[in-house]
């Protein structure tokens, strides 16, 4: 399976983003899982941290679960002339560690934040490049930069036919969950602006981050750059399905699971006041047919951009020109009120976010 994605990997890559002298490369990688324990992965026996918790992988809502955030670490730090960055580790679930890493621009108070969730497999290397953290910050924003479930440092003591894709009801599910409990940490630091919270995401990281955007209100500017979705169609005929793998992941009760988290039954409840929607015709990973019926699900009032040829698309790839609708954007909405604290920012997260017990 790892051989296939590798190989089809360098066949098809997609260019979300290009900084001065930096160019990102997202690769597309290669399909069960309920209200059910966390994996169980080697860890401490004596780690009880985590004992009880049980997540609702049925729903990108946190209804059901009771995730339970422990005290995050910071890893270490760094700075730029014009930035800072700390690596942090958040959890809230047993065996699973997240690194997260939160670069704010240095002289600037309580800055909008946008959370950056790039598309399976993209790891984190990305997050430490000095050339990245400099493009995200500039113009006085901060970024917070992570991988989804099952992906990069996050996959670890699971057989390998266990992966993103063969597991994406959990992949999806967890990611969703993911992204309402860091907002949770980041409303808890008390240094942003959590009244102007984007996300900037792609391919895998685009569908958690409508998921997400469907359930918490707190996200105010979503973007969203081709979507995987449309599941029976995705998993019949998408290539980035091992052909080994294909007849597991259209089996009905495969794809039973993965209808809980369609992003075409989603995409109309997204609460971003500012929703961009992007799609790329020579991006294969997600068929034409599933490209189309996605497109056609987006709520009123969403921009929807469709680059036809890879010509067309390379204006976005100069500078950070990519970047440019989520802060112009971001900077439409109105300022926090005077006096506006952490916890009344917090108080706008979603009835289901605010019944969890451990938040």
């Amino acid at each position: 399976m790892l051989r296939s994605v590798l190989q089809f990997s360098k066949k098809v890559i997609l260019i979300a983003l290009i900084v001065p002298g930096l160019t990102v490369l997202l690769f597309p990688g290669t399909c069960s899982a309920q209200l059910t324990p966390a994996p169980a992965p080697i860890a401490d026996p004596a780690d009880r941290r985590f004992d009880g918790v049980q997540e609702n992988w049925n729903t990108p809502a946190l209804t059901g679960s009771n995730l339970r955030a422990v005290r995050p670490m910071l890893g270490s730090t760094n700075q730029g002339d014009t930035w800072t960055l700390e690596l942090l580790c958040l959890q809230w679930r047993w065996g699973d560690p997240i690194d997260v890493y939160v670069v704010k621009p240095k002289g600037v108070k309580n800055p909008p934040v946008v959370l950056y969730l790039y598309g399976y497999p993209a790891e984190t290397d990305i997050f430490r490049n000095k050339l990245w953290d400099e493009a995200v910050t500039r113009e006085g924003f901060a970024a917070v930069g992570f991988v989804s479930a099952l992906t990069g440092h996050r996959y670890h003591d699971r057989p390998m036919r266990e992966w993103f894709v063969s597991e994406l009801q959990e992949s999806l599910a967890e990611s969703a969950h993911d992204v309402q409990m860091m907002l949770d940490y980041l409303a808890s630091r008390g240094d942003l602006d959590m009244s102007r919270v984007g996300m900037f995401t792609q391919g895998a990281g685009a569908t958690i981050g409508i998921l997400a955007s469907a359930v918490d209100p707190r996200i105010k500017v979503l973007d969203a750059l081709d979507p995987w979705g449309d599941w029976p169609t995705w998993m019949a005929t998408s290539p980035f399905v091992p052909e080994e793998e294909r007849a597991n992941c259209i089996k009905p009760d495969f794809l039973k699971k993965a209808a809980t988290l369609e992003p075409i039954d989603w995409l109309p409840k997204v609460q971003a006041k500012k929703f961009r929607f992007q799609q790329a015709a020579f991006d294969t990973v997600t068929p034409a047919a599933s490209k189309d019926k996605l497109r056609a699900a987006v709520p009123p009032g969403t921009t929807v951009t469709f680059y036809k040829t890879e010509k067309e698309y390379a204006p976005e790839m100069l500078g950070n020109k990519q970047l440019d609708w989520i802060r112009t954007a971001l900077r439409s909405l109105p300022e926090p009120a005077s006096g506006a604290t952490a916890d009344t920012q917090k108080s706008s997260a979603p009835e289901s976010a605010k019944k969890e017990p451990n938040q």
